[in-house]
């Protein structure tokens, strides 16, 4: 947290939510994953890119909902969608056939070359964590024009080893943490940390993180949230309990 005259200003979590949705510009097309992407981006929509087409994994396009969603399921997906269409179209379509301009996907694992873990940790056949799974992240992952990853920071999340490599990393432009934001600035395609989010060190994003961690020359602090993107940040997450 960032102290302020009275209290905590902002949590590391909004910090990083809101770095998150920057990443987002009007007009985009954007292929959303439930969590924190999904936060991001209904926030960028409310906030900067009120164009932004938000498209779910169950088919629908163009969301607009009033609240965040808790699962693709969600009802309010549908109800607020320009269209729904069946999951086969939407990955045939729109994702396979090139029409969407970002992916927005979170992870369980993460390597220095991007590459995701949402699958199991530890051995496959016993594992000591057994993951939600694939899903569409390897398809997002690799047919997207650019890949945007919002991830919490720590040597359990960027490991040196994934446990198993569920999607590839290879058209991942940026990772947002709550620590700061990783981006391509090598020749071997590793993340390079390229800006640290106020009150953080690079200390501390390399103690959070299980490789050598480089850090680009001319890194950079993150602008902190405004007061009007964190009024519109807790006003959204507040939806949620009286949806």
């Amino acid at each position: 947290m960032t102290p302020g005259p009275a209290g905590p200003a902002w949590t590391a979590d909004e910090m990083m939510t809101v770095a998150a949705a920057r990443e987002l510009h009007d007009g985009e097309v954007c292929f959303v994953g439930i969590g924190l992407p999904s936060t991001a981006a209904n926030l960028a929509r409310r906030l900067h890119a009120p164009g932004l087409v938000l498209i779910y994994e169950s088919g629908t396009i163009g969301a607009k909902p009033s609240h965040l969603p808790l699962s693709i399921g969600d009802g309010e997906l549908a109800e607020t969608a320009d269209a729904v269409v069946p999951v086969p179209e939407v990955f045939n379509y729109w994702l396979q056939a090139g029409r969407i301009d970002v992916g927005f996907l979170g992870a369980a694992q993460l390597d220095r070359h991007g590459n995701i873990n949402t699958t199991v940790i530890g051995d496959y056949d016993r594992p000591s964590v057994r993951l939600p799974g694939a899903g569409g992240a390897p398809e997002i992952a690799t047919s997207c024009r650019r890949v945007v990853v919002i991830v919490r920071q720590s040597p359990r999340t960027f490991v040196d080893q994934l446990s198993f490599r569920t999607s590839l990393g290879d058209q991942i432009s940026s990772v947002i943490t709550d620590l700061g934001v990783l981006g391509r600035g090598c020749d071997d395609g590793e993340l390079v940390l390229t800006h640290l989010h106020p009150e953080c060190t690079v200390e501390a994003a390399r103690a959070a993180t299980g490789w050598p961690l480089r850090v680009a020359d001319d890194l950079a602090v993150t602008e902190p949230p405004s007061d009007h993107e964190l009024a519109v940040l807790r006003e959204l997450q507040a939806a949620v309990g009286a949806a």
